[in-house]
């Protein structure tokens, strides 16, 4: 915690993801007053968790402006529709539906601000990450789940729903068996095969106990190099950023830029080709990107 006096403006943000909430109230400059990180069980819980940790700030630190939400989706974008401001229809077992903007609302009365958690971290990667200054770039998070928020001229892509890259369809790796898939709606999406949730569900004591030489991280390494492909072709980014809990073995990063120069066998950006240690790039290494997306966006709805 900070031990700074600008307290006169508050900010309050969530990063909101599918294993814990990042709570944050910040200043007007920035500075983190208070944090707490809350895990994610049932969205009655973990909802009222969050909210009572914004009035304890506010009871011990002065009235907070607004609140910025980053959160795991699919989320409702469309300011007109009935459902906005709600987590759709997900994975994430007993979340769907789950109206996340009017609970705050009502629990807090001050304004709110909503956005996917990984438009929210591409949003704080392009403020004060590794995607300052560059105006078309794609940031992928790889944890419980894989999504993407995609910039295009400094501005994030938005049409009938927002882009959900996770569940592009992908094929299986020959040596991935058994096939397993933690997506209930795909059996070979990204998501399904590549996401932290994924690869538990091939080792009964958790991936996080698997040394960096079996197979499955050669294997995680072609997924993520194909969709890392799939980006490039596509959107014809200047940079993929590639975030998560996932991407904390330092390994794979130098693997799926070495399998991704593999796979598009030349066929792109000559800068991309010549520069891909520039161009597929980890997050800022101080994980924050997500919470300060959220402050900016809650920046965006200050009064």
């Amino acid at each position: 915690m900070a031990n700074i006096s600008d307290n006169s403006s508050l900010l309050g943000g969530i990063e909101a993801g599918g294993t814990k909430f990042n709570c944050v109230v910040a200043n007007s400059s920035g500075d983190i007053l208070a944090r707490r990180v809350i895990p994610t069980t049932t969205p009655e819980q973990t909802l009222k968790a969050c909210a009572d940790f914004f009035h304890e700030s506010q009871a011990s630190l002065g009235r907070i402006n607004a609140l910025g939400i980053g959160s795991f989706g699919p989320v409702e974008l469309d300011k007109n529709a009935p459902a906005y401001g709600s987590i759709k229809k997900t994975p994430k077992k007993g979340w769907s539906n789950t109206q996340v903007v009017g609970f705050f609302k009502d629990a807090l009365g001050f304004p709110v601000a909503f956005e996917t958690d990984v438009n929210a971290a591409a949003m704080g990667e392009y403020a004060a990450g590794v995607a300052q200054g560059c105006d078309s770039f794609v940031y992928v998070t790889i944890g419980t789940g894989i999504g993407a928020g995609v910039m295009i001229d400094g501005k994030l892509i938005q049409g009938i729903a927002h882009p959900e890259v996770g569940h592009m369809l992908i094929a299986p790796h020959p040596l991935d068996t058994p096939k397993i898939s933690s997506c209930p709606f795909h059996d070979c999406c990204v998501e399904g095969l590549a996401s932290g949730a994924a690869l538990n569900l091939r080792f009964a004591e958790g991936v996080q106990w698997v040394k960096d030489d079996h197979v499955i991280w050669d294997i995680e390494s072609h997924y993520l190099a194909v969709l890392c492909a799939n980006l490039t072709q596509t959107y014809a980014p200047r940079k993929i950023v590639l975030g998560g809990g996932v991407m904390q073995r330092e390994h794979l990063l130098p693997t799926i830029r070495k399998e991704f120069l593999r796979l598009v066998n030349g066929y792109a950006h000559e800068h991309v080709v010549a520069g891909v240690d520039d161009y597929i790039v980890a997050a800022s290494a101080s994980g924050l990107s997500g919470v300060i997306g959220a402050l900016a966006l809650a920046e965006s709805v200050r009064q």
